[in-house]
């Protein structure tokens, strides 16, 4: 089985959907063919699109932009959806990741896949909202089954097996197993150290722009 997994973030490396996309990958194991796409533009290829086409499942990752797809991605489906690609059997999963906590956050960005689906006549395979992903980097891979990272690593595990079996599976939600209110601290450290590596001052996130 041939796979398409796309990285839809705006980030060429380091993001937290590339992360997730090389977790999914070991999921899949040996049992299906990967072929990895990055759409970090606006536009893609005939060559690309012509790639895609050879395969019988896609997977987007993305993260989570103002409860939506990164408009970049936005505009890759509006190419895809007119290049008028003929396989109703073609199976669309998504994997949307989020810097807040909860995972049902990303609910509206799934949603926006899964009708697109309708309007391409794709099947829609689910897919799996992730809270907490603005901390992946920073959280340690351990055994299977244990750490902050478990229930995603759970959540991407079934999803690869439903995708094998070219099933279909309702939307999930996931969060890290990190207690909430540590999570919350540790994203305002981020804040304040990285306005001070790029020339500014705290104070200025309470800034009100107008």
């Amino acid at each position: 089985m041939r796979i398409s997994l796309i990285n839809g973030s705006p980030k060429v490396n380091n993001s937290a959907s590339s992360m997730l996309l090389e977790d999914l990958a070991g999921c899949l194991g040996e049992n299906a063919e990967i072929v990895d796409f990055g759409f970090h533009s606006p536009t893609i290829s005939k060559e690309v699109v012509e790639e895609l086409e050879k395969t019988e499942a896609w997977v987007f990752l993305c993260p989570l932009y103002v409860d939506s797809i990164p408009g970049h991605l936005l505009s890759c489906l509006i190419q895809l959806e007119e290049a008028h690609i003929h396989n109703p059997e073609l199976h669309i999963y998504g994997i949307v990741n989020c810097g807040f906590y909860e995972g049902i956050q990303a609910e509206f960005a799934l949603k926006l896949l899964q009708n697109w689906c309708l309007k391409t006549d794709f099947i829609w395979g689910g897919g799996i909202g992730v809270g907490g992903g603005g901390g992946l980097a920073m959280m340690p891979k351990l055994e299977s089954g244990h750490g902050p990272r478990a229930p995603i690593e759970k959540g991407l595990a079934e999803l690869a097996d439903i995708i094998l079996k070219k099933e279909v599976q309702k939307n999930k939600y996931v969060s890290v197993a990190f207690p909430r209110c540590l999570y919350k601290m540790a994203a305002q450290l981020g804040w304040r150290q990285m306005i001070k590596k790029n020339g500014g001052k705290v104070k200025d996130l309470r800034k009100t722009w107008e």
